[in-house]
């Protein structure tokens, strides 16, 4: 027996150390540059646009889908809000919670930072995104609806292999993210909060999953629509509470996060005192909340019922917004606030942040926490799995679609008791894998979204 364990274990540690050496690679900095670099060149040529028109974006965005409905006559599976909000579901989840509070653990408060400024350029290269998984995605006669960056990078780049390639690393990529990762974050909070038993929750968490995605995407549209807006809006109304009965510590906290940003020996004086440490874990956990650049947002927007590819991709600019500028820093200053992002106590994920709101606002404030938790978790397993079923479509066919949904059930129910630092790492080293070919593909592509921009946005000024 004794044989056997060291065995695995030797197994185990040999992943391990093969995952951190690709995470490493993928990581580094040329990636980091590709990453910030594709933002920056997509921000200048589509004219700043997430800059000058901010008043647009929310206008025709967040404040049309609570005017009256007009009858929808575009071809599409969900609602322009709806697939806005199925988005949203997907990346506002554990990276908001549990993802922003292991940033700061291994990069420090300044982490913070690095995640804005990536977010800033990040809306841009999402703009992109959906805008090209809109004009390449194939509508059925059955009205049904196949999208993603797979399709661009097939269709638009005439590289099938690219579009398999990227899907292949999709699968695994969702796998680990959502049912291995959201389902471990509620599990592991509710224990410490309730202590409950972890297997009744991945039990109870399995079968909600289960009823929701078997009725296909309707119904995870129609979740998600009800969820997303409810959820945030609590999360971000308890977030204010903290910096308001704490604002006399907001500048000192505020100054901080800076100087750890750009001292972060100053700071932390240990391991995480490195700026490139600092930048890395910003970008990553930036990355994996609010996509921008993976290509997944592409593959829910495409549903969408809108006439025109730029209808729908200008909800990225208000998405990424929402995400990292608005609900990623009120979970930072959260945490900056209450003094335990030195971890002396030992916390992580989202069991910290539940700690930071509980310093400030009592039992009430890890209630709410565990109630985002929970919701922000469970929207975020169901809008995932489109994911991974437009990814085995593309490579399978629609048959496969049965198969990805018992998987992902069964996942989500082991994720429930698995331990979460080694999926953290395992979800970085995939999401820069996804990158690579995506935003290559992006840039080789940018003339396509360039000139859809423009004739947009000339279109709308003649009808003005």
């Amino acid at each position: 027996m004794d044989s056997f364990s060291a065995f695995f274990q030797t197994i185990g540690n040999a992943i391990v150390a093969a995952n951190d050496f690709i995470n490493g690679i993928v990581w580094g900095v040329p990636v980091l540059v590709l990453l910030f670099g594709t933002g920056v060149f997509f921000t200048i040529r589509l004219g700043f646009l997430q800059f000058r028109r901010p008043g647009y974006l929310w206008k025709n965005t967040v404040i049309k889908a609570f005017k009256k409905k007009d009858t929808v006559t575009a071809p599409g599976e969900l609602t322009s809000f709806q697939a806005a909000m199925v988005s949203v579901s997907a990346i506002v989840g554990s990276g908001n919670i549990a993802g922003v509070a292991t940033a700061l653990i291994a990069g420090g408060p300044g982490a913070l930072i690095w995640m804005i400024l990536a977010a800033c350029v990040g809306m841009a290269t999402k703009f992109a995104e959906i805008a090209l998984g809109m004009k390449y995605r194939q509508v059925h006669e059955d009205g049904t609806v196949s999208g993603g960056a797979m399709y661009y990078l097939s269709e638009g780049l005439h590289a099938r292999w690219l579009g398999v390639l990227f899907s292949v690393l999709v699968l695994p990529f969702a796998f680990v993210i959502s049912p291995i990762v959201d389902s471990n974050t509620i599990s592991s909070t509710i224990a410490d909060k309730v202590g409950i038993n972890p297997m009744i929750v991945g039990a109870v968490l399995a079968v909600l999953t289960a009823i929701v995605i078997f009725g296909g995407i309707k119904r995870i549209g129609h979740v998600c629509e009800v969820i997303s807006p409810f959820m945030g809006g609590a999360y971000i109304i308890c977030g204010i509470l903290i910096i308001l009965i704490n604002i006399t510590h907001v500048p000192s906290a505020i100054a901080l996060i800076f100087k750890s940003a750009f001292a972060p020996r100053a700071v932390t004086g240990g391991a995480i005192g490195s700026i490139f440490i600092a930048i890395r874990y910003g970008f990553a956990r930036g990355i994996y909340s609010n996509e921008a650049g993976l290509g997944t947002a592409a593959m829910i927007h495409c549903g969408a019922q809108v006439d025109d590819p730029i209808e729908q991709a200008i909800w990225a600019p208000v998405e990424v917004f929402l995400d990292t500028v608005v609900i990623c820093t009120i979970t930072a200053l959260a945490i900056v606030l209450s003094g335990l992002w030195n971890n002396t106590e030992g916390l992580d994920g989202a069991v910290l942040t539940m700690h930071s709101f509980q310093a400030t606002l009592g039992s009430v404030g890890g209630i709410v926490c565990l109630g985002c938790v929970i919701l922000f978790g469970f929207s975020c397993i169901i809008s995932y799995y489109t994911y991974a079923e437009r990814a085995a479509e593309f490579i399978f066919g629609p048959k496969s679609k049965v198969v990805i949904k018992a998987l992902w059930v069964v996942f989500v129910f082991v994720g429930s008791v698995t331990t979460l630092g080694f999926a953290w790492d395992l979800a970085d080293t995939f999401n820069g894998l996804m990158i690579i070919p995506n935003l290559i593909g992006l840039i080789l592509l940018s003339n396509e979204v360039v000139k859809m921009n423009k004739d947009y946005f000339d279109n709308q000024a003649a009808v003005k």
